[in-house]
């Protein structure tokens, strides 16, 4: 671990962060964050919980590493009950942190499944609830990313791959969670600055954030009389396996992960969290639905 007093990192008030260039690497999708080099910084020691979420059951897509493990540590936290998801290959990282949550006196459920398969969205929902009784938040987090140097590159494997697991999985996970959410309770998604700004290498991915962007504001508004809240968090660069397990960005690529964002390196993932527990929290957004929060490191957007 580099010394905090190094060019390497950051100096914002109050917290410092591992800056690029980072060690050139890979990883085969999906990655994994036990082999990220440096290793993400998930556990939240300056953040003070409140119980904002105590009884509460959440249930997080892609909650064994990156954002999700540092939105499912801070849920935790807070009182909720946690469920996972995760693929088969992630069970490493997901049982990390379960552990995690564990030593916080916390529980977590591990449910791993692919939610490209057709009906796993509903049996994930059904498991949840099956181990805890109910289920308060909904937070859909999983994606898929490459890389592509022009649409030439973008076949419709891929193109369906990645709707399949950043949109079509969202909707489906909400149809079936909405039969057992009840008044307060909170779906938030995971989108992404480029679907507000585009990306010229992401032209599948930007297109999937922005349909998130589009759906959340539409369920929102019809969720309104049933007093369920829907919002999203958009992030900038954040540094988790889904950068060194991209295709299309070679290891010199990951080196350089998040240096042109204006605070010149990406976002750790416990930087991204306290957004979610803001969103979750009916303490502190009560009167917040259909929005998307812009965590973009300096990156502005009137979207």
């Amino acid at each position: 671990m580099r010394s905090p007093d190094s060019p390497a990192f950051s100096h914002n008030p109050g917290f410092k962060a591992p800056r690029p260039p980072f060690p050139k690497q890979h990883q085969d999708s999906p990655g994994l964050e036990s082999e990220l080099d440096p290793a993400p910084r998930y556990m939240a020691e300056d953040y003070k919980a409140a119980d904002k979420l105590a009884g509460k059951v959440a249930l997080i897509t892609g909650g064994d590493s990156g954002i999700g493990r540092a939105v499912a540590v801070l849920y935790a936290r807070e009182g909720a009950k946690i469920a996972i998801n995760y693929l088969k290959e992630e069970q490493s990282d997901a049982e990390q942190t379960k552990r995690d949550i564990e030593a916080l006196g916390g529980q977590c459920e591990l449910i791993p499944g692919d939610l490209t398969s057709k009906g796993f969205c509903s049996l994930l929902v059904e498991k949840t609830v099956k181990a805890y009784g109910r289920l308060d938040i909904l937070v859909s987090n999983a994606a898929h990313q490459a890389r592509k140097d022009s649409l030439d590159d973008l076949t419709d494997e891929e193109m369906e791959r990645t709707f399949s697991t950043n949109i079509f999985a969202y909707i489906r996970l909400c149809r079936a969670a909405l039969h057992h959410m009840k008044r307060g309770a909170a779906i938030v998604v995971t989108s992404s600055e480029t679907g507000i700004l585009g990306s010229g290498k992401l032209p599948d991915y930007s297109a999937t954030k922005g349909a998130i962007n589009a759906f959340t504001k539409t369920l929102a508004q019809s969720l309104i009389e049933r007093g369920i809240r829907v919002n999203a968090v958009a992030p900038g660069p954040v540094w988790t396996p889904l950068n060194p397990s991209d295709a299309g960005l070679d290891p010199q690529g990951v080196s350089k992960f998040g240096q042109d964002n204006p605070m010149g390196r990406p976002a750790q993932p416990e930087e991204l969290a306290p957004a979610y527990v803001f969103l979750a929290s009916n303490a502190d957004s009560s009167y917040i639905t259909g929005t998307v929060i812009q965590v973009m490191g300096g990156e502005t957007s009137g979207g």
